[in-house]
């Protein structure tokens, strides 16, 4: 009798993680698509570190869109990033360097909070075309959580894809971020 009981409990728990599940798969695209509405066009650029090329990429978007603040998140050492968006004409005073990500999920974490605060609601996201499909899911998750849209861009090379594992990976870190903050 207590086994049968047991296995009740265990049901309905099993039962309410999935109904959480699907109500936070259903949550995001919803605050997706309200952030797509509200803001159509990219309100800044987010660059994920990862090499210069993908700052250089950056700084030649950032020519076309003389309005945006442009965020990168863990990249090269200061000296040479600013380099590279001076060489582009970009002032100083548009690029902020951010260093506190340690990994891609990261870049995405130790930012969504200043961009809630400066009410952003679309981003232009930047990274090399290998690792975008991670960072597209990533960044559904994080970023669609919290309301905010991103059109990727990615920066071309001639590597080959990240695996499906590191990328269900780190979507199992960013739903474990949505829950413990």
């Amino acid at each position: 009798m207590k086994s049968y009981y047991r296995r009740q409990r265990q049901k309905k728990r099993l039962l309410a993680l999935v109904a959480l599940i699907l109500v936070i798969l259903l949550f995001i695209p919803a605050r997706l698509a309200i952030a797509y509405y509200q803001a159509p066009q990219p309100q800044a650029i987010l660059v994920l570190g990862g090499g210069e090329d993908r700052e250089e990429f950056a700084a030649q978007i950032a020519e076309f869109y003389p309005a945006l603040k442009i965020w990168v998140s863990s990249g090269i050492p200061p000296n040479k990033s600013h380099a590279i968006f001076k060489a582009a004409g970009i002032a100083d005073k548009r690029v902020y360097l951010d260093y506190r990500a340690t990994d891609t999920v990261t870049n995405f974490t130790t930012l969504v909070r200043v961009f809630q605060q400066l009410h952003i609601q679309h981003l232009f996201l930047i990274t090399s075309d290998f690792h975008m499909p991670r960072a597209k899911a990533i960044a559904t998750i994080i970023l669609g959580s919290q309301g905010i849209a991103f059109t990727p861009i990615s920066v071309v090379s001639n590597t080959p894809p990240e695996s499906q594992i590191r990328i269900m990976r780190d979507c199992v870190r960013a739903l474990l971020w949505i829950f413990t903050g």
